[in-house]
């Protein structure tokens, strides 16, 4: 909770500042982890540029949450009265400050848990588990933990705002608590959301991401509890910022339709989970921190090489997809099993449809 003592360069944000505490964390090796697991899993191969990682996602959503909290926090932007019983002020109460390291921190920890390649095989993992339980076991039992407690900041409440309440069921959320994992996590203006959608935008290169996030930050509210229709205030934003906070739900559409849900690059993801089923034991990613800590990307993917240059057994045929960006596999296999079907019907008309369809698909490709 110290002054700002560094500057680091940003794409997106241009400069994010840090303070002691948080440069310790981000020196720490959990946290120097995320050099190595890539943001987007294996998209490089079809946007070439998207080889960003998790490390400068985990700073940006630390800047925007710091930014958030300033903006949501100025007694000028609060606009009821019933929101101030619950706020803290700024200059003349500790506990603003405290909140503010404790949502940054927060941020910057809330992606520690992420297995290699992100997204791209989450499924492979033991029942009960997810990424988020891995941060939380990261915050509570690691040296982020020590550094935490010689900052005078409690881990639970560093671990319940990086994931939310919908992860952390050890303990119920405070409203204030509520608002800030909303912060982080919320899934209309939180700040992960934001910062992935302007990240991955620039590193693709596309410009289907991008919002003006600058006049969507400044239109952000605690809104009270009538606005929503619910028990609890929540975060919001002013009549003001309606037009940008539409720009931000296309921005996501764009992106899934264009980027996320590309078909060449799920085909990729399948080929990566058919590869780890054959390489992980038992088919599973471990659940142990110190396994965890040294699982990265580069291992998968040396895996993956070792695995198609020696033929090793249920690993060679996807690793082969892989290394040799083979793409057509798979989607012409299900073309066939399509064509095969309507073929297979019994009238005339049905068999001419399917033919005059087959120059379609090749088109498509």
């Amino acid at each position: 909770m110290g002054d700002y003592i560094k500057e680091i360069r940003d794409p997106v944000h241009v400069f994010i500042r840090i303070d002691e505490t948080e440069r310790a964390i981000i020196d720490s090796r959990f946290f120097q982890r995320l050099r190595n697991i890539h943001q987007l899993a294996m998209t490089y191969l079809v946007y070439p540029g998207a080889t960003h990682r998790r490390f400068e996602h985990s700073l940006g959503v630390m800047e925007l949450a710091g930014r958030i909290y300033d903006i949501i926090t100025n007694p000028d932007n609060i606009v009821d009265e019933s929101i101030r019983s619950f706020v803290p002020r700024r200059e003349s109460d500790w506990h603003h400050g405290y909140w503010r390291s404790v949502l940054r921190i927060a941020a910057l920890c809330h992606d520690l848990g992420h297995l290699p390649f992100s997204h791209g095989a989450e499924e492979l993992i033991s029942p009960g588990w997810n990424h988020e339980r891995l941060t939380v076991e990261i915050i509570f039992n690691s040296e982020i933990t020590s550094i935490l407690k010689e900052a005078g900041i409690q881990p639970e409440h560093v671990a319940k705002l990086a994931v939310g309440p919908q992860k952390y069921r050890n303990e119920p959320f405070t409203i204030w608590e509520a608002i800030l994992a909303e912060i982080i996590v919320g899934n209309a203006f939180g700040a992960d959301r934001i910062d992935y959608l302007l990240r991955d935008s620039h590193h693709c290169g596309v410009a289907y991401g991008r919002f003006d996030y600058h006049r969507l930050l400044e239109k952000l509210r605690i809104l009270p509890a009538r606005y929503e229709g619910s028990d609890e205030p929540s975060l919001g934003i002013e009549y003001g910022g309606i037009q940008v906070a539409e720009a931000l739900l296309l921005a996501r559409y764009f992106m899934f339709t264009q980027v996320y849900y590309h078909r060449v690059r799920r085909i990729y993801d399948l080929h990566l989970k058919e590869f780890l089923r054959a390489w992980l034991p038992e088919g599973k990613f471990p659940t142990d921190l110190a396994t965890h800590l040294y699982l990265t990307d580069n291992e998968v993917q040396s895996a993956i090489a070792e695995a198609y240059r020696y033929r090793i057994n249920e690993q060679y045929e996807p690793a082969r997809c892989i290394m040799q960006e083979i793409i057509l596999d798979l989607f012409m296999n299900t073309i066939q099993k399509i064509m095969k079907f309507i073929l297979n019907q019994g009238t005339f008309f049905t068999r001419l449809y399917a033919r005059s369809l087959m120059p379609a698909f090749f088109v498509m490709m």
